[in-house]
């Protein structure tokens, strides 16, 4: 099991409960166990002078269970390299995730119907399974991650088995939510695999230091390893796979400065949607010249990523400062009568303003230049100061809108100083994404007036990629696709992909309950725990 994040910790943990014999391999550190394990802030508060997390802060990003590597977006007229914002470490990015899993909707599995006029888009008519055929594998997950909500019915899609109610809204989220409700929408509690004890903060963006949120690796690695024999090497960097024409027989991996061979009868792909296609791309030989599994060449291909935009609103009750103020949702421009854009939810506690205004001086030197950063730098102290009381006194939502599948949009691999394979991205919105945007931003304004309230434009940005996926999609036909409709690499018998890479649209919500339905789904596939016809799960 390469990978410990949502898709191989629910994989793994399934299977090595029916007893099989699991050996997880992690890239990153297992975060449990170790003293040095930063826990309770981000990774940028232990940074000198918060400054922007570099290549030479990889100590510290790994103590905080996050990705070290540089990536490489060539989609600008200069490229550039970044370090994203997504997880690395024992539970992956649910490590950092801020806890939200939601179904996806029905129509997500019938994605075509409700994008017509896309012609240029690989989007498919239908992923290869429904979501009746995910619906007890849903009810599993919930079960599993614990997950709470309001017990309300105004989500259709959220799991009547729901393990326990959310406490009370908030006073800010209250007034929203009534407010909402009076224009004739529908609020809901934001479902959350959260115990909620005493002083929960919600911990997103950084690892939690109360054991309050239901990551992978609390709720499925370290069972796995405690109760049923699985095996974890953490510190494991995975550099190719090796096949021959019908099977992988085996993983190459360095770990601690030494190079071992490992040998499997079933080898799983679960690195995320980045690493995953790389790792195939850069295990190319004799049998697979192009890349393991990518006869059909979208190895890589279709990259998504969600076009995510904040809007921090000016409510008449004040916010709690700490407490977990994740809670809203609102579904009801998932799908309207004429379009399909996504979910709108509480983001919750933004990130300390030192550490946005560092972020803001970094995008303006890469727009504008290095003499707009220069610039910039002396009005740092009176941006922060104007950011933290921005925020003390809004609550700000997320808009996550479905963006649609190119084969232009993609991962690749290229060396770095001749030597070193470093992940490359393609990502541009097209025609059809950017009008959506635009109306979309329309809509949330008309659902929000006549409140205050600033837009904060992100959807356009590159950097954002916590919600990845679509780089090995899954279908029925080996030319249009990557995996069959079990998630089992056309043309290699024993080698699945089980992260987001395998979604043939990216749906317009979180995509980590998903993942771990789908993943138990594989499970039962596999010869682990079926599901129940009412989809119970004993965890």
């Amino acid at each position: 099991m390469i990978g410990t994040g949502v898709g191989g910790a629910t994989l793994g943990y399934a299977l090595a409960k029916a007893g099989k014999s699991v050996l997880f391999c992690e890239k990153g550190r297992a975060g449990f166990g170790k003293d040095d394990t930063l826990r309770g802030d981000y990774a940028e508060t232990f940074v000198a002078a918060h400054e922007t997390p570099s290549i030479e802060s990889r100590d510290i990003l790994k103590r905080a269970g996050r990705f070290v590597d540089e990536i490489h977006d060539t989609s600008h007229a200069t490229p550039r390299s970044f370090i994203p914002f997504i997880g690395s470490g024992t539970g992956g990015s649910s490590a950092l995730y801020g806890m939200a899993l939601e179904r996806f909707s029905p129509s997500d599995f019938n994605p075509r119907q409700h994008h017509p006029d896309a012609l240029d888009s690989t989007l498919p008519d239908a992923w290869p399974i429904s979501y009746t055929e995910l619906a007890p594998y849903y009810r599993m997950a919930e079960q599993l991650y614990r997950v709470k909500s309001s017990g309300d019915a105004s989500n259709q899609t959220a799991g009547a088995e729901a393990a326990g109610h959310a406490p009370p809204l908030s006073a800010a989220a209250q007034e929203l939510s009534d407010f909402m409700a009076g224009k004739g929408l529908h609020p809901y509690r934001l479902p959350l695999a959260c115990e909620y004890v005493n002083g929960c903060a919600g911990c997103q963006g950084y690892l939690c230091a109360k054991e309050c949120k239901n990551d992978s690796a609390r709720t499925c690695l370290a069972p796995a390893l405690s109760r049923y024999g699985a095996r974890l090497i953490d510190d494991c960097n995975v550099v190719r796979l090796v096949a021959d024409e019908r099977n992988a027989s085996a993983v190459v991996c360095v770990s601690r400065g030494r190079e071992y061979v490992l040998k499997a009868e079933t080898i799983v792909l679960a690195a995320g949607a980045l690493a995953t296609p790389a790792l195939l791309l850069s295990s190319a030989n004799s049998c697979w010249p192009t890349g393991l599994a990518n006869r059909s060449g979208l190895v890589g291909r279709n990259l998504m990523r969600h076009c995510i935009d904040l809007y921090a609103v000016f409510s008449k009750a004040k916010p709690c400062p700490n407490g977990n103020s994740k809670e809203l949702a609102l579904n009801d421009f998932y799908v309207t009568d004429s379009e399909k854009f996504g979910s709108i939810q509480s983001f919750g506690p933004m990130p300390p303003a030192t550490m946005l205004v560092q972020s803001l001086q970094q995008e303006l030197g890469e727009e504008r230049g290095r003499w707009a950063a220069a610039l910039f730098a002396p009005l740092k102290p009176l941006a922060r100061g104007v950011l933290h009381r921005l925020f003390s006194r809004t609550l700000v939502l997320a808009a996550v809108m479905e963006d649609l599948p190119y084969a232009d949009n993609r991962v690749t691999v290229r060396k770095k100083n001749g030597k070193d394979a470093e992940i490359a991205i393609y990502y541009r919105l097209h025609r059809h994404e950017r009008a959506r945007v635009d109306r979309f931003r329309a809509q949330v304004r008309n659902a929000l007036e006549p409140y205050r309230f600033l837009l904060l434009k992100q959807a356009e940005n590159n950097q954002r990629l916590a919600h990845v996926c679509g780089t090995c999609r899954f279908g029925n036909d080996p030319r249009e696709s990557v995996l069959d409709a079990n998630n089992r690499a056309h043309g290699v018998d024993n080698l699945y992909v089980i992260d987001g890479s395998f979604f043939p649209s990216s749906g317009g919500t979180n995509p980590a309950l998903t993942i771990a339905a789908n993943a138990l789904r594989v499970a039962a596939h596999l010869g682990g725990h079926r599901a129940s016809p009412g989809g119970q799960y004993d965890a």
